[in-house]
């Protein structure tokens, strides 16, 4: 039998899930288990694991159904599996800010399972923020006025931050095997989609509240000019991130994070020039925040 242990990550959230081989065929009392430790911990780490696309894909569809990535390109056998290279001459990376994946769908997904193939000698973290803490740590008054927000949202603003991040407009916020050449029709839906979204949410599963935001996708509060939404996007921002409501993961090949999306930030860093790194990730579909 498998016996797996659930240690608490260091720092703010995460768990690290050891005895187990994701390539087994796990009974549904294991698969309960892993799901009740990502309520707890808001992000769950699994190493030295050799899992091909089939084996990830398999693993994933244990927790919801998997869905497309818009705007890149899957891996041409495994429609559901996303490449995310950075090569050594590139200058940007795919992630680096803060954000939460997919916000500015209609219905953003549940979850993110992202996979190690090959990493830099050093660098090339993720990071992540915990939503459910850091609405926790504000003031009853702050809760309550956040809680009559909601913020509107479009996927435009991500390639517009990885450009002044980079000085380039050219510069690659997706990986080079993923790119296509030609928008679809689908992706154009997504990119003149702009969805609006409770800033502070209540997650549908554990019942806690949480400030649900992405700045880098952000257009304004609804109902506010850009302009007068700033000062308090760029605030919130500052707050979530806090190193009090984080952690940190250091990537071996063979490493896999699964984070809930629902209450979870994370930014990929960007600090390994010259070198290469190289993910596979796959998205779970979720539903609309409410």
């Amino acid at each position: 039998m498998t016996q797996i242990h659930i240690e608490p990550f260091a720092g703010a959230l995460g768990a690290e899930v050891s005895g187990i081989d994701l390539r087994a065929e796990l009974s549904d009392d294991l698969i309960a288990e892993i799901r009740d430790a990502l309520l707890t911990h808001h992000v769950v780490f699994f190493r030295d694991q050799s899992l091909d696309p089939s084996s990830q894909v398999d693993f994933g569809k244990r927790f919801g159904v998997l869905e497309d990535y818009p705007l890149v390109a899957p891996l041409p056998d495994h429609p559901k599996v996303i490449p995310v290279i950075k090569e050594p001459d590139d200058v940007s990376n795919f992630g680096g800010g803060w954000h939460t994946d997919l916000i500015y769908r209609p219905e953003p997904p549940l979850g993110t399972m992202l996979y190690a193939i090959e990493v830099p000698s050093r660098g090339g973290d993720t990071l992540f923020a915990d939503g459910v803490l850091a609405y926790r740590a504000l003031s009853p008054r702050m809760q309550a006025m956040l809680s009559t927000l909601s913020v509107e949202y479009n996927v435009r603003h991500v390639s517009r931050a990885v450009a002044h991040r980079s000085g380039s407009a050219e510069s690659s916020n997706r990986p080079r095997a993923g790119n296509r050449s030609m928008p679809s029709r689908s992706d154009e839906d997504v990119l003149n989609t702009s969805p609006v979204h409770p800033l502070v949410r209540t997650h549908p599963e554990s019942g806690e509240q949480c400030l649900y935001f992405s700045r880098e996708h952000t257009i304004n509060f609804e109902g506010m000019t850009p302009r007068e939404s700033e000062p308090l996007l760029d605030w919130l921002q500052a707050h979530m991130t806090q190193p009090v409501f984080t952690t940190r993961f250091h990537w071996a090949p063979g490493s896999m994070a699964f984070w809930d999306n629902r209450c979870v930030s994370h930014y990929a860093l960007n600090d390994y020039p010259g070198e290469r790194r190289h993910m596979h990730r796959l998205t779970i579909a979720g539903d609309t925040p409410r």
